[in-house]
């Protein structure tokens, strides 16, 4: 509220409004600048410390509710309903206003397996699942109280509930289990809840081409690669309804999905449910209605593996039928029926999984494009990016700099597919920003390798690609200044193709990376490379990516003369100066200076009679820090601070485990739940270190564990399990 000064002032007496006045004229005539009545100016104090009283009072009555309280007032409304404190780490889903204000909803069913799961879900971000044990257990039953599915012996020709076994949508009878359940050893036993928690997402890909083998043989994938389909989870209508396999995001089996179609594949309400395969332009219906009754299906579900002969060699897929098209959701393959013409043109919808946003993908980037006016569009404004290079360096003289965004496909007859090849420079002074539009995940194909030089002070920002086909080179004629990739995956290792050998350009190089020049910044910002190669002169910097050289006995990271070479370098062929945060690097490690190494895990080992100094080499000892993070015994760097293993007696106890090393695998460089707890929990701020320390996956699971006692019903004890 405002008070108005004109009408305060009008309350007062005449005489002293003139007398005010004419002491205002005095003043502009000895100033020279139209001035106030002592009088007025008085006021015009007391209105605004007015303003400021009452708006403080209206305050003071909105701190009373959680709703619309001062952020700083949250944690005394909590004291004053005794709920407990959360960790809110960045990024979080959640907050902790939300968490009380649900305190009282929360205790309205407290005891109930309904509202376990929902504050597993409020307070940890993940996708939750409750199980109550003592309703599975193989007991004697009592004649009133009579369960027909809780069956002693589980019955082998009733497939549904066998495909869940050691799920926790498992619902075949146990016998007792009397280990605690609290250790993640024991499960069914009568006072024992299990709470399952899915660290894995799922991603969206949609109507992007189908990888093409031959005529009639695709993978879903757009590098060529197996890779496992997963469900798009469907959103619970009810807050008191437990979740079930189609609300969560799970791997989609082969027998789930033939026995549950309508629920997996299709179109609902304008949107794919998970998987979706469109031909010649026209989606694919399971069946067809239209000529037959009753209905013809159209899509089967098959085992879709490889065949080999006696020698071991794939000759083809097994389990083709002639007259269907086949679908194989495990491996992500898709087969078109022999009897009819080969398809002209294949898109599929479908979900992948992983830990986090992370290496391009259809999310949300838009925070971190760049501020630059001028946008060129492919194919929108130009057909091609390298036309729009061209037309963007065209326009360079009057312009700071540019942005080619690819945009996304309109119709299915735009591919997702973007050839690049030859040389981009960038002149004096000017930056391009090349991404792909929000919520979008091109591909580019290079031709051989992508020169990237500069004129002086040149900058090249990549943003949402996802390149494969030939390696980044910054070569050692130019003045680049700065190349960054933001989202980013320069694909790592061989993808892997079977029976048929992919189109030229789609076989990743060794290297990802290659810096020729001096004086250049190479940023990796939450993206996914191979492996760097840099000269000493320049500065590369790694922060929440993936480095990964397909093992930890390869070179990961070295000078560029350790790749062309061939040979292993020794202490005298350092790369570039290496910064790492938040990282995960997979293979061995040569720098000269490690500048800063936080929170990061160096997963490198020797082979015998190897050549290297060291696992992870820095060739200046007397520079750098190295913080709370994995380093391989044996390495070669500045003092370390809080690292591990902190004891060589504990090496081989404290040493990464991943889910999997296989670059497309939903695990991939996720830590393992049997991963030593130094390392899950070792960072600066009890985070887990590598590439997902910013999931704050070891706080997530604290909030649960101290909000569930007072949740659970007497008797009871939870246990916390990780699905994925």
């Amino acid at each position: 509220m405002t008070v108005d000064v004109n009408k305060l002032y009008e309350l007062l007496p005449a005489v002293y409004r003139i007398r005010d006045a004419e002491l205002a004229k005095r003043l502009e005539q000895v100033e020279g600048v139209p001035q106030e009545g002592p009088l007025k100016a008085l006021l015009t104090v007391i209105a605004e410390q007015v303003t400021v009283l009452e708006e403080d009072l209206d305050q003071l009555y909105d701190d009373q509710f959680i709703e619309t309280c001062a952020n700083w007032v949250v944690p005394y409304i909590g004291d004053l309903v005794s709920a407990r404190r959360v960790f809110v780490f960045p990024g979080a889903r959640f907050t902790e206003r939300a968490f009380v204000a649900n305190t009282m909803a929360y205790r309205r069913r407290k005891g109930t397996a309904a509202v376990v799961e929902q504050l597993a879900r409020d307070v940890t971000g993940w996708n939750a699942n409750v199980v109550e044990f003592f309703q599975l257990l193989a007991t004697t039953q009592y004649m009133n109280h009579i369960r027909l599915e809780n069956l002693s012996v589980a019955d082998l020709r009733y497939s549904k509930p066998l495909e869940y076994i050691s799920t926790p949508f498992d619902k075949v009878a146990h016998t007792a289990d009397v280990r605690r359940i609290a250790s993640r050893r024991g499960k069914y036993n009568i006072p024992n809840i299990g709470i399952f928690l899915w660290r894995l997402n799922n991603y969206s890909i949609t109507r992007a081409p189908a990888f093409k083998l031959d005529d009639r043989r695709y993978l879903f994938d757009a590098l060529g690669k197996d890779t496992q389909l997963y469900n798009k989870p469907e959103t619970e209508d009810e807050i008191t309804h437990l979740a079930e396999p189609i609300n969560v995001p799970m791997p989609i089996t082969r027998r789930v999905l033939a026995r549950d179609r309508d629920k997996y594949y299709g179109v609902e309400d304008n949107e794919f449910r998970s998987i979706l395969i469109n031909r010649n332009g026209v989606d694919v219906s399971l069946s067809d209605r239209t000529n037959t009754s009753p209905a013809r299906p159209l899509i089967d579900i098959c085992d879709l593996s490889d065949i080999t002969d006696s020698s071991g060699n794939v000759i083809g897929w097994a389990h083709k039928p002639k007259d269907r098209i086949s679908l194989d959701p495990v491996l992500g393959r898709l087969a078109f029926p022999e009897n009819e013409p080969p398809p002209r043109r294949v898109h599929v919808s479908y979900n992948y999984g992983f830990s986090t946003e992370m290496g391009g993908g259809e999310y949300g980037r838009g925070t971190t494009f760049s501020k630059l006016a001028r946008v060129i569009r492919v194919p929108g404004d130009q057909p091609t990016v390298q036309a729009a290079i061209a037309a963007l360096l065209a326009q360079f003289p009057r312009l700071p700099g540019g942005v080619i965004e690819i945009e996304k496909p309109k119709t299915v007859a735009t591919s997702i597919y973007h050839e690049l090849s030859g040389t981009i420079s960038i002149p004096a002074g000017k930056v391009i920003e090349l991404r792909g539009a929000d919520q979008h995940r091109p591909v580019i194909r290079l031709n051989g390798d992508l020169r990237i030089t500069g004129n002086g002070d040149g900058q090249l920002l990549l943003n949402g690609l996802v390149i494969t086909g030939g390696s980044l080179r910054v070569p050692a004629r130019g003045q680049l200044r700065l190349l960054r990739l933001t989202h980013c995956t320069v694909v790592p290792g061989p993808v892997q193709t079977p029976v048929t050998s992919p189109p030229s350009g789609l076989n990743p190089a060794p290297q990802s990376l290659i810096v020729e020049a001096p004086d250049v910044s190479i940023e990796l910002i939450s993206s996914i490379s191979g492996p760097i190669g840099a000269v000493d002169g320049a500065h590369v910097s790694i922060r929440n990516s993936i480095v990964d050289a397909g093992g930890e006995t390869e070179v990961a990271y070295a000078n560029v003369l350790t790749f062309s070479s061939g040979s292993p370098p020794g202490p005298t062929e350092p790369g570039a100066p290496l910064k790492v945060v938040n990282s995960t690097i997979i293979g061995k490690v040569n720098t000269l200076t490690m500048e800063l190494a936080s929170n990061a895990i160096f997963f490198a080992a020797l082979l015998p009679g190897d050549l290297w100094p060291a696992p992870v080499h820095a060739e200046r000892l007397q520079a750098g820090c190295v913080r709370f993070s994995y380093v391989p015994p044996g390495s070669r760097l500045p003092r370390l601070f809080r690292c591990q293993p902190a004891d060589v007696a504990d090496a081989a106890r404290v040493r990464p485990i991943f889910t999997s090393l296989r670059y497309g695998d939903g695990g991939y460089c996720q830590l393992s739940t049997s991963c030593a707890v130094e390392i899950q929990q070792g960072a600066d701020d009890q985070a887990e270190m590598g590439a997902f320390h910013d999931l704050y996956q070891p706080q997530r699971e604290a909030n649960l564990s101290a909000s569930l006692s007072e949740f659970l019903r007497f008797g009871l004890e939870a246990g916390i399990f990780f699905a994925s």
